[in-house]
């Protein structure tokens, strides 16, 4: 493990100070690394229109809403290559929700989520999205995707 030093202002310092403790965080150096992570993930994104990804979708949605169940579940079945689990639970009388496992180009998953959220009805729509590479040395006949770095 390589150790690195850093200096910021005193005002920055303790604003980073109270993130960790709302996060949780054990120490500084656990918040840099998931913060350089994140930073490190969507710059890998954004430079590789090829970039392979896992994500999870979820949304909110009113389930009285004209023909929206309908649209949404065709939507997944339209793009079935990336869509590989649903899972549905009812809030109230009127709202669902809903998280989507999904997998493939992070293009492809970033354009279907915003496709998925912007159908009228649908509120509360976040893409949790972290880029993989393949893993070309599984000796199977399926493929093994593994979190980058």
């Amino acid at each position: 493990m390589e150790r690195f030093t850093i200096s910021i202002d005193d005002d920055l310092a303790h604003e980073f100070d109270r993130l960790i403790e709302r996060r949780g965080y054990s120490n500084r150096s656990e918040a840099v690394r998931d913060i350089l992570r994140a930073h490190l993930d969507r710059l890998r994104e954004e430079s590789d229109a090829r970039a392979q990804c896992v994500a999870n979708l979820s949304y909110v949605y009113n389930h009285h809403e004209r023909d929206l169940a309908e649209r949404l579940t065709l939507l997944q079945h339209e793009h079935h290559d990336l869509t590989v689990s649903t899972m549905h639970a009812h809030l109230d009388h009127e709202h669902c929700i809903e998280s989507v496992i999904l997998k493939g180009e992070a293009s492809e998953v970033r354009r279907f989520a915003d496709a998925m959220t912007a159908e009228r009805g649908v509120h509360h729509g976040q893409l949790n999205l972290v880029t993989v590479e393949l893993d070309a040395s599984a000796a199977h006949t399926h493929v093994h995707l593994k979190p980058s770095h």
